[in-house]
């Protein structure tokens, strides 16, 4: 199965929106997941991580006091809820799995998820 399921769209700066990434094929309770995020003309860059029970969040400094990630394991989703927009904050937002059964850090590493969301374009502007 892969992640899926992320929905972006246009907002102003100053602006919210909160993005959901609904798993698919797999049961996300099993699982810690991050966000990352690829800018125009950037390589890709993590965002948050969320461990299976929500009780370690870390965020990258860009978007700390700003992004809340969250999840659901009921229904099998997590999410990012994005406040406070800036117009850099545009970019390709996708949900990723950590490869790991255990916690082995390293959660800003692309190579630590082996499965990832298609992605969704957020654009912030006026």
């Amino acid at each position: 199965g892969a992640a899926a399921g992320v929905w972006g769209g246009l907002v102003q700066p100053g602006g919210s929106l909160r993005l959901s990434c609904a798993a698919s094929g797999f049961s996300l309770s099993n699982y810690d997941m991050s966000w990352f995020r690829e800018a125009p003309g950037k390589g890709r860059e993590w965002v948050s991580f969320i461990n299976v029970y929500g009780g370690y969040t870390p965020y990258a400094d860009s978007v700390k006091g700003r992004f809340t990630i969250s999840r659901d394991n009921a229904k099998n989703v997590v999410y990012l809820e994005m406040s406070s927009l800036k117009p850099e904050d545009t970019a390709v937002y996708s949900c990723a799995r950590y490869r790991h059964s255990y916690f082995a850090g390293q959660v800003s590493s692309l190579d630590q998820y082996n499965l990832w969301g298609k992605g969704t374009l957020v654009t912030v502007s006026s």
